[in-house]
């Protein structure tokens, strides 16, 4: 059975940081991408960042220069580093994982999702 879990997270006022984690286990072959998203009451989940499983990265145009998103491949975990943080940043931020279970053809990959982490910023 595969997992994934978020950790961090928690309460901090503007212009501070945070850094919320995530972990992969279980019968897993490979993790390909990784991504954080978040979500707000009422909103759809948006993307914040991504990284493939050779590093390349993106992000939210709202995060940019703010958030950094790494990885280690090894450990199958994700972290998402929060600099600068705004009250239009309060969300559940979510983790989700691209995961290849099977080391045989077609490596079909499946998306698991982690139960989110609340991150509130007090103005």
């Amino acid at each position: 059975q595969v997992q994934v879990v978020e950790s961090g997270g928690g309460l901090v006022q503007a212009g501070g940081s945070l850094r919320v984690s995530c972990a992969a286990s279980g019968r897993i072959f490979r993790v390909n991408a990784m991504g954080w998203y978040r979500q707000v009451p009422g909103k759809q989940r948006d993307l914040v960042a991504h990284i493939t499983n050779s590093g390349d990265t993106n992000y939210a145009d709202s995060v940019k220069g703010r958030f950094t998103i790494s990885r280690d491949n090894a450990k199958m975990t994700v972290d998402l580093q929060m600099n600068s943080l705004k009250p239009e940043d309060t969300a559940v931020y979510y983790c989700n994982a691209r995961i290849v279970l099977e080391a045989t053809a077609p490596w079909r990959e499946y998306s698991y999702w982690g139960q989110g982490t609340q991150v509130t910023v007090s103005a």
